[in-house]
């Protein structure tokens, strides 16, 4: 299951989703907004998407899951829209039979989302300014580069 969400993610219905009686190991990860990012403190994040096309890559992303782990059930779910301090703003959890197997599923989901997956993330600092955020680049309102 996918889904790209305006509303809370609930932690206890994701895991309820992906739990099951064929699996001995269920493994949720959740992305939650921070307040400081290194001496940065941050008011709230704010998340955009192509919403069909992300859709599109975190489907892939699950039959990709699926075809290389004994992936009983899955669910990957992310926020659009204001993030406040301390909230989830996405979801990986998974079901198999056996730990490993679950935590290996989830932490590959989870790198292949933030990467491959059109979510953008917009940073709103306490200075009031605001700064577009990619893995592994950062783009500067004030300054007007990336770094």
């Amino acid at each position: 299951m996918v889904e790209l969400t305006q509303q809370s993610i609930d932690a206890s219905a994701v895991t309820q989703t992906v739990t099951s009686p064929n699996s001995g190991a269920v493994v949720l990860f959740l992305g939650t907004t921070r307040q400081f990012t290194d001496a940065k403190e941050t008011v709230t994040l704010t998340y955009t998407a192509y919403v069909p096309m992300a859709t599109s890559e975190m489907e892939k992303l699950e039959a990709e899951a699926k075809a290389r782990w004994p992936i009983d059930q899955c669910v990957l779910i992310h926020r659009l829209g204001e993030v406040p301090i301390g909230e989830a703003s996405v979801a990986v959890a998974v079901s198999t039979p056996h730990r490993r197997d679950a935590f290996e599923a989830a932490s590959w989901l989870m790198d292949r989302l933030k990467e491959l997956v059109p979510v953008w993330k917009k940073e709103h600092w306490a200075s009031g300014s605001t700064d577009w955020v990619h893995p592994g680049l950062v783009q500067r309102s004030d300054e007007n580069t990336l770094q």
